[in-house]
């Protein structure tokens, strides 16, 4: 005589990891999320906000922010999210931006006259703009974008976004490679419930500080990171009290790392404030669109 077992003792098909993003399908932050995590799945969120609700709120595993491109800089709103949330960060995603101008099938470059996209996406993209007398139009969003100009029809219209973005709403490549430099790579970090699992390889650091408003004070404090090798440092006003800032820096190396931890434990001696946003595996190459 054989007996079933109950269903939640049956062995359950693996769930593929939800990861949340901002934006639309075919935006860079999507092919971030894409490739956050093995067999992801993508659900895109409107705004940073949303993404780190959604995976408070257990909507997704992942979450997904962009928070540095090596042209305009680092993204300040999601910094400041960063320092809020408790979530952890568990890895870098790094991914290549290059922008393609998309239009309707069967337009020609020459019958366009204005062209949009996310302003940061406009900007990258001056010269091939000014070149062509091409009129660019701020939106919301770069795949975005193209999803508008599907609805719309418009055949003097254009649109700078990924090629994916192309893809997904059934527009024509006129061009690749419209942005200005070549090398333009927009970092993201995942985001998670759950603290990283320890791994071998490079890692890098995120940490966040405040300083008493004393001369000098800032400096002793970053000196006790002098030993390491910092890649960013950013200052945001506090939201708790005026003309008090915070600094965020990111460096290479883990919090368990001997040397890191010494410098760590320093430099909390010396600030007001200090919290470690995350000690993360580093982005082993960057992820072409």
């Amino acid at each position: 005589m054989s007996m079933s077992l109950p269903e939640h003792l049956l062995p359950q098909p693996e769930r593929a990891v939800r990861v949340a993003y901002q934006g639309n399908p075919g935006a860079y932050s999507e092919i971030a999320a894409l490739n956050a995590a093995p067999a992801a799945t993508a659900h895109g969120y409107a705004t940073f906000h949303e993404v780190i609700e959604a995976v408070s709120a257990g909507h997704a595993d992942l979450g997904v922010l962009p928070v540095e491109n090596s042209l305009m800089g680092s993204i300040l709103q999601s910094i400041d999210l960063l320092v809020e949330t408790d979530l952890h960060v568990v890895r870098e995603v790094v991914v290549r931006v290059s922008h393609v101008l998309m239009a309707l099938p069967g337009v020609k470059l020459e019958e366009i006259k204005r062209v949009y996209s996310q302003q940061p996406a406009l900007d990258q993209c001056t010269t091939f703009l000014h070149q062509h007398h091409l009129v660019p139009v701020a939106a919301h969003d770069t795949a975005g974008s193209a999803k508008d100009l599907a609805a719309r029809g418009a055949r003097d219209e254009g649109v700078i976004a990924s090629a994916r973005a192309a893809e997904i709403y059934g527009m024509e490549v006129l061009q690749a490679g419209v942005e200005d430099e070549p090398f333009n790579y927009t970092r993201f970090l995942v985001l998670s419930h759950r603290e990283p699992v320890p791994s071998e390889g490079p890692h890098k650091t995120s940490l966040v500080f405040a300083v008493r408003h004393t001369p000098g004070a800032l400096l002793e404090t970053l000196n006790q990171l002098g030993g390491l090798n910092m890649s960013s440092i950013v200052s945001r006003p506090r939201k708790d009290r005026a003309w008090s800032y915070l600094i965020h820096v990111d460096f290479e190396g883990s919090a368990d790392d001997p040397a890191v931890s010494a410098a760590l434990g320093a430099l909390l001696k010396k600030a007001s404030f200090a919290k470690i946003i995350g000690s993360y595996p580093a982005s082993p190459e960057p992820i072409e669109p």
